[in-house]
């Protein structure tokens, strides 16, 4: 790949993001990709009885069919003219960011907790949260919106810039299918325990390595923004492990390092009380405040990586 492509169409899909979002109105691969998932599910179920091997043979052939067809989306387009494969990898890359909707989203959430109207406040954040939410409070609201900020940095914005910066636009659309899949089927229940499986270790694979860069990258926002860079760094390093999946500890230590709130403890599954550590358990809880202060944070941290990747396609 041309090394002057990234450098180039990075800032750009991230520039398209913060303005645009993510309009409903708009076409998005990632309904299309949840749409393709719901579709080549009962064909590999029926085509083999061993549910993990075909659940590994399912998450591969879209994973793969993901990466070809953007492939050839960019290539033909770049045929027909070099500006055209430009606009066309900017828009797609543009579409795996998810910044400005996250915000958006965490932003109402705390709007309605403003308005102490804890029950629409509770429908909001069950749309950006896999955990039960009938039974929160308000602090509890508050605390799972923080944390899905924290987490999705690195699932809406490090990742796929991360891999759209080692492969242009094909490679990002394939994490994005990476990321999709996990989301529809990597659960630990009955149904997708088995067949799921592969799709959850791919993405816990794809995000091992951002997971790990975004602590810098949080950290150096946290510096930024209210000067607690060091105690960032000090509580991913000490707490990140500590979270039940093998990568999000990481952003959500930084997050609660940088803003001295506390995150994780017990929560509610498909109606089944999870046991978690805390993370930053010395610090205080979160509060509806620091829902702005988390996609404030975010937002730094996405810019300060379009930054970095930047001055790292430069020098390499």
């Amino acid at each position: 790949m041309n090394p002057i492509i990234p450098l180039f169409i990075l800032p750009a899909a991230l520039v398209l993001d913060m303005i645009l979002g993510d309009p409903r109105c708009f076409p998005h691969p990632v309904r299309w990709m949840g749409r393709a998932i719901e579709i080549f599910e009962p064909c590999f179920r029926k085509a083999l009885r061993n549910r993990t091997l075909a659940g590994g043979f399912f998450a591969v052939f879209l994973i793969g069919s993901t990466w070809l067809l953007t492939f050839a989306l960019v290539s033909v387009a770049g045929n027909i003219a070099p500006w055209a494969g430009l606009l066309v990898q900017i828009v797609l890359i543009y579409y795996c960011i998810s910044a400005r909707s996250l915000e958006k989203e965490a932003m109402e959430v705390a709007r309605s907790l403003r308005r102490k109207d804890l029950h629409r406040a509770r429908q909001q954040v069950a749309m950006i949260v896999g955990r039960d939410v009938e039974q929160l409070d308000n602090g509890g609201v508050a605390r799972a919106t923080f944390e899905t900020v924290a987490e999705n940095l690195v699932d809406g914005v490090i990742s796929p810039l991360f891999f759209a910066a080692l492969g242009g636009a094909p490679l990002a659309m394939a994490y994005k299918m990476i990321n999709t899949l996990d989301s529809m089927v990597g659960y630990k229940n009955e149904r997708y325990m088995e067949f799921g499986k592969a799709a959850a270790r791919i993405d816990d694979a794809a995000n091992y390595i951002p997971s790990r860069l975004s602590v810098f990258v949080i950290g150096a926002a946290a510096q930024i923004l209210a000067g607690n860079g060091a105690l960032a760094f000090k509580t991913a390093w000490q707490d990140g492990a500590m979270h039940s999946s093998p990568n999000a500890g990481y952003s959500e230590a930084a997050f609660a390092g940088a803003l001295r709130v506390r995150l994780g403890g017990p929560n509610y599954y498909h109606g089944r009380l999870v046991e978690k550590p805390y993370i930053g358990h010395k610090f205080g809880p979160v509060g509806i405040d620091h829902i702005k202060k988390g996609c404030e944070l975010m937002l730094i941290s996405s810019m300060l990586w379009v930054c970095i990747l930047f001055v790292a396609i430069i020098i390499f």
